[in-house]
């Protein structure tokens, strides 16, 4: 039994942000209906690698429950109504102003049910200028400020993952669970509106800041840290590169004197605080790299290891399908069991029972007899 045992979740959703808040609450044990256009979640289409079913939706939607419905047709729109009638959560990620179009708004549902939690996610949120503008997670990386700090000097670059719609969806199961113990005090719903925009906009405080208040936006430094040296990516002689920061003085005493034998360097006044390591980091960058590049890269990391240097393996994806440390969980699918990395977070010794990705419609002609309408007049 998990945690939300007996909470029911009906969520119109697709591609990254809403199924993963809805995945997060599979997760934890409630029931999470997904309504899907007859077409399905255009997420299915991303990629065929898994067994001929798409990455993204393997990951975000194992343990739901999928009903096919036409929105445009009176039947499936009221039978949805009956469904978010019965549920304790309802998730839309539809264009601003279009649940409302359809009836299913959240005035209009929390009017007839107090104690739902009716949740919007959206790019730009309800309000303001961008109100009605297209949002796709490159998008929001460009408009958020996060592009102008990540990449080289010579440019910028997308992160690598959909970050901002894994941040909002995040924020999304958060926002749920306070709403949720709230909903336990008072009796009363809520309504949540996340956006991909002002989720990652509060990411960016630290160079926010920094620009506000200080004057300086940070720069674009690749794998180097704006505000602190050393730290980066250094190339060993087999080719693979190792990782190392050092995020204090007394740490950079100990990187001098054990990994580039010059205790010297020290005391010496241009790097023996961060602020002037950081000054001449392309210098400090120099005496490391013949160095490291002298050992394999286990060679290395035993070396900085000993000298007490935090340090780690630049993995390829290949590195991640049987790294040491990594935790894996087995889901069916349509087409085959499906092993996925674990979640991060782990409560107790307790191992939550995964549901299976549902194919699609699949549970539909049961979801239809057991919300009809008939069913709810009796």
């Amino acid at each position: 039994m998990g945690d939300l045992d007996g909470i029911l979740v009906v969520s119109l959703e697709q591609a990254v942000a809403a199924p993963l808040a809805t995945s997060r609450m599979a997760d934890a044990g409630a029931r999470v209906i997904k309504v899907e256009r007859p077409e399905g979640d255009f997420a299915r289409g991303y990629d065929r690698l898994v067994h001929g079913e798409s990455a993204y939706f393997v990951w975000l939607n194992h343990g739901k429950e999928s009903i096919c419905l036409d929105l445009r047709q009176t039947s499936d729109l009221d039978l949805l109504k009956r469904m978010i009638a019965s549920a304790d959560v309802f998730v839309q990620n539809l264009a601003p102003g279009a649940a409302a179009r359809l009836g299913v708004g959240p005035d209009a549902m929390r009017a007839t049910h107090p104690g739902l939690i009716y949740v919007s996610i959206s790019g730009y949120g309800e309000d303001g200028p961008y109100r009605e503008q297209k949002a796709y997670d490159m998008l929001i990386q460009g408009e958020s400020g996060l592009l102008a700090v990540n990449g080289t000097p010579e440019g910028s670059a997308r992160v690598g993952i959909s970050v901002c719609d894994i941040a909002a969806g995040e924020s999304a199961f958060s926002g749920v669970l306070q709403a949720l113990i709230a909903r336990g005090r008072t009796g009363q719903g809520r309504v949540i509106e996340v956006s991909l925009f002002h989720t990652m906009a509060e990411w960016m405080n630290v160079p926010y800041l920094q620009t506000r208040y200080g004057g300086k936006a940070p720069a674009r430094v690749g794998l180097r840290h704006p505000s602190i040296a050393p730290y980066g990516a250094f190339a060993c002689n087999d080719g693979r590169q190792v990782l190392l920061s050092v995020q204090s003085d007394r740490e950079w005493a100990a990187f001098a004197t054990r990994v580039l034998d010059q205790p010297d360097l020290a005391t010496d006044p241009r790097y023996a605080r961060n602020t002037g390591r950081v000054a001449h980091m392309a210098e400090i960058d120099a005496l490391i790299a013949p160095i490291l590049g002298h050992l394999s890269r286990e060679q290395a990391v035993v070396l900085l290891t000993a000298a007490g240097i935090a340090c780690g393996r630049l993995s390829t994806m290949e590195d991640m399908t049987s790294h040491p440390q990594a935790r894996h969980i087995t889901v069916d699918s349509p087409t085959g069991p499906v092993e996925l990395m674990d979640r991060g977070v782990r409560h107790g010794t307790d191992t939550p029972d995964f549901g299976a990705v549902p194919a699609l419609g699949q549970q539909t002609d049961a979801l239809r007899a057991e919300f009809a309408a008939d069913r709810a007049l009796a």
